[in-house]
């Protein structure tokens, strides 16, 4: 059977004060009214039972989740205790699909990006499955078809195609996020793709690679499974590391038996990252990017968010290519430019100012 896990975790620091401790961004209700994570579950509908859904989150968002995804049964929110990277929110989830069906194939998807449209993201993971249903040991990753030199993307390097599989490449290589000289190389050649974090693998084949590689976390991702709990003493002791390091970029040199390859997303992709990709997605005014009640005088290529409520105006004067953010409990006034320090600062009024504000 067709699994999903939607990864939700991570507490999206660089869009602070929008997103904060115990509302990190996927669950903001950024976009007409619905959040990062319910336009991932929206996505998915048609293509896999509710009940095969389960979404990978901290478990301090586990309510939140729940309240926003009521579809969902509770046993198909997994909760950490705590972040240890990608992969073992990947091997957690694959234990637990697997304990439910040792034949399960499961898509590994995100709950940080906005995808258009999604008949063809649809498609795209279609394909992914019947991949991972007819070749048993494919780790399967998605990857989208840039349309610019993007530096702030990992690349994956397309090798030859699958003769069963048109448009299905086997992956090469991974690569960083490249300079831009390098970036626009890879455009060039065409050979390379945005590397989306998404995946599709059967389970079993995803612990087995883990059983080769980090044996320690196979095994524990298993007993968690087996006795949930030993929860919050086992989780801790896993080894914290990406997905793509721990298996993948392995597996792709052909050393563990399994072929990673890569399905094409001809998508309009946006990771919302921070506040620069955030503003591609908010209302235009007069050259500004705004949500909520606002009111800008001489001021433009400005991203001006009102998040404390109608009952409260945010204003501005000669301003050029500035953040301003309003909440309840913090305001933020920065160039458009440092909103990538936005991380440093986080960690400054958490240090000066308490956790509360962070």
């Amino acid at each position: 059977m067709r699994y999903v896990v939607i990864m939700a975790g991570g507490s999206g620091t660089r869009l602070w004060p929008l997103s904060r401790q115990g509302r990190p961004k996927q669950l903001l209700e950024l976009f007409e009214g619905r959040s990062l994570l319910r336009l991932a579950y929206e996505r998915l509908i048609g293509l896999v039972d509710p009940g095969h859904i389960l979404v990978c989150t901290g478990r301090a968002y586990a309510d939140d989740v729940a309240a926003q995804l009521p579809e969902l049964p509770s046993g198909n929110i997994l909760g950490e205790p705590e972040g240890r990277d990608s992969l073992n929110a990947v091997a957690w989830s694959a234990a637990a699909v697997a304990a439910r069906d040792p034949d399960a194939v499961v898509a590994m998807v995100t709950a940080d990006q906005v995808i258009t449209p999604v008949d063809e993201f649809q498609r795209s993971l279609t394909t992914a499955f019947e991949v991972a249903e007819r070749r048993p040991m494919a780790l399967v990753t998605l990857g989208v078809v840039p349309t610019s030199p993007h530096t702030g993307y990992g690349y994956l390097h397309r090798g030859e195609g699958l003769a069963d599989f048109p448009g299905v490449h086997r992956v090469a290589e991974f690569k960083e996020k490249p300079a831009r000289a390098v970036a626009e190389e890879y455009l060039a050649t065409g050979e390379y793709w945005w590397n989306a974090g998404m995946f599709v693998w059967r389970a079993a084949t995803l612990l087995g690679q883990l059983d080769q590689l980090l044996p320690h976390t196979a095994a524990t991702v298993r007993t968690i499974v087996a006795e949930p709990g030993r929860l919050d003493e086992l989780f801790p002791t896993l080894t914290k590391i990406s997905v793509d390091y721990a298996v993948m970029e392995p597996a792709s040199t052909g050393s563990t038996g399994a072929e990673v390859v890569g399905v094409p997303l001809a998508i309009d992709w946006r990771d919302v990252g921070g506040f620069v990709s955030l503003a591609e997605l908010l209302a235009d005014d007069g050259g500004n990017s705004v949500q909520g009640r606002t009111v800008s005088l001489d001021s433009s290529g400005c991203v001006i968010i009102n998040a404390v409520g109608d009952d409260h105006v945010v204003g501005t004067i000669g301003l050029s290519d500035h953040l301003v953010v309003a909440t309840p409990t913090a305001t933020l006034v920065a160039p458009l430019a440092d909103s990538e320090r936005v991380k440093e600062l986080v960690a400054l009024v958490k240090e000066s100012e308490g956790a509360r504000f962070a």
